[in-house]
């Protein structure tokens, strides 16, 4: 830092990165400020500066040599644990400035002497006397990880061993009771447990059997607005989504395609059309919302579709050291590293950093808007603002006569006789849910999204009665054919069905 430098800090006053003091005359007030800048970004303190005004006051010879001891003895026997700090001298216009450069830790929360843990507040700074902010800090320093704690009041009659099943044949092709160890032993090895005998708070999201029982909190709300802000009374649709996180990731994305319109955009007459907004951009986004987010906070993942833009916005700021800057450029550090691990085995998340450079690329009108320690919120403009165009319809609409892309509704040309006719296995009396079935899969979904489409609460009464006869008759189709059981596995109506509907 040069005589320019400080003379700029100085006209400018104290902030939240710099700090001025005149002299050192109290160890117990000095060792408060170095902790508080370890504990959040790091800072700056100028000794020899009138903190009330900016003068540049200066130090003589012996004092800077006096206080530099005293600097090196507070940080080593005030301040727990230790902190090591960078001092340097600097010439102002005959005035010498003692620099004091403190890093941010890597070891928070740290202390004083007292044990008192401090955090900077704007010039000021404050005493964390709360739990969860005192969590925060343990979770920044890598010596807490929320995704790992055990859930309160959780057993494993709170696991879907179904989902746990389909997790291991698709990795390890092997079933649970196929590896010749206790249940609980195998799931406390790949963390789904505690060894106390609780979910981790990771195992409960990817394979609870009811997650938001327990963890009400930990929600997707899901609004599209009317208009430009969410002042306004009136919504178009509105959702609360539940469910394992794939489950929740694959419903929000229902709910974007539904609330965003389908252009054509040179596809052929009988295409589904092609999202307003790029899908991989939005995966992306959701994705990463979902594994990224500060489960310290009890706050919901909230999507908003506005009639110009589309905000996804999940709980907590960046983590410490990763600004928006650098995330564009792929820089990555994991909050959360066992939902990250479980994200990439079970979707298409891949844990390198690369997803915001890919829907960055994918999408050129992007912000990403940092609140340290609140939210990081993600704002899409929709093409043209969506001005003029038709208003979005619910997901369980079905396109009208005068539907562009179909020349009739589809309601009306399902007829239930037809559906019995060429699925003659169906259930009794379950032509009306394979109906609603070969509707909802016109865009892919999964077995539970269909279950919950139709009302059902069992796997295997459904697969029995609508979802397995629907396949074998050709009406439904797998996206991944080669891998018929592989988790990310979703169903679409075929295509043939659907033009013999027009």
């Amino acid at each position: 830092m040069n005589a320019k430098e400080i003379k700029e800090l100085c006209a400018l006053g104290e902030n939240s990165k710099v700090q001025f003091k005149l002299r050192i005359d109290n160890p117990s007030k000095i060792a408060a400020e170095i902790v508080a800048f370890a504990n959040y970004r790091g800072g700056t303190i100028l000794i020899g500066v009138e903190d009330k005004t900016g003068e540049i006051v200066g130090l003589t010879y012996d004092e800077v040599q006096q206080i530099s001891r005293d600097i090196g003895n507070v940080s080593n026997n005030c301040v727990r644990p230790a902190v090591y700090l960078q001092t340097e001298t600097v010439d102002v216009d005959g005035k010498i400035v003692l620099i004091v450069n403190v890093n941010e830790g890597i070891d928070k929360p740290y202390k004083d002497q007292s044990g008192n843990i401090w955090i900077k507040q704007g010039s000021d700074k404050r005493r964390v006397v709360e739990n969860a902010e005192m969590l925060s800090l343990f979770q920044e320093s890598g010596s807490f990880r929320p995704d790992e704690k055990g859930v309160r009041k959780t057993t494993i009659n709170d696991i879907d061993m179904m989902l746990v099943n389909d997790y291991l044949e698709q990795y390890y092709g092997k079933r649970l009771d196929e590896f010749g160890m206790p249940k609980e032993q195998l799931l406390q090895n790949l963390q789904i447990m505690t060894p106390d005998g609780r979910v981790t708070l990771a195992g409960l999201l990817f394979f609870g059997k009811h997650p938001q029982m327990l963890e009400p909190a930990f929600i997707i709300k899901a609004v599209s607005f009317f208009g430009n802000d969410m002042g306004g009374m009136e919504y178009r649709d509105s959702k609360d989504i539940v469910g394992t996180i794939p489950r929740m990731f694959e419903a929000g994305m229902a709910f974007l395609n539904a609330n965003l319109h389908s252009l054509q955009a040179g596809q052929s007459f009988n295409s589904v059309g092609k999202l307003e907004i790029s899908e991989v951009a939005l995966k992306e986004i959701l994705q990463n919302a979902l594994v990224h987010r500060d489960y310290l906070l009890q706050a919901p993942i909230r999507i908003m579709i506005f009639d110009n833009r589309v905000e996804i916005i999940s709980p907590g700021g960046l983590p410490s050291g990763v600004d928006v800057e650098a995330i564009r450029f792929g820089k990555t550090m994991q909050r959360n590293p066992l939902m990250a691990a479980f994200c990439a085995k079970t979707m298409d998340y891949r844990g390198l950093g690369t997803g915001i450079i890919r829907a960055t690329k994918e999408v050129k009108d992007i912000e990403f808007v940092n609140e340290e320690g609140r939210q990081f919120q993600v704002i899409i403009q929709r093409p043209n603002g969506s001005q003029g165009m038709p208003k979005p319809r619910p997901y369980e609409s079905i396109a009208s006569e005068n539907s562009p892309e179909y020349s009739r509704s589809y309601s009306a040309s399902w007829p239930l006789a037809d559906i019995r006719t060429l699925c003659p296995a169906l259930g009794k009396g379950e032509e009306e849910n394979a109906r609603i079935i070969l509707e909802f899969c016109r865009i892919p979904q999964g077995i539970l999204e269909m279950m919950e489409k139709t009302g059902y609460m069992s796997r295997t009464s459904f697969r029995r009665n609508v979802f397995t006869p629907l396949l074998e008759a050709g009406l439904l189709v797998p996206e991944y054919k080669n891998k018929p059981n592989s988790p990310k596995q979703r169903y679409r109506t075929a295509d043939s069905w659907l033009k013999n509907q027009l």
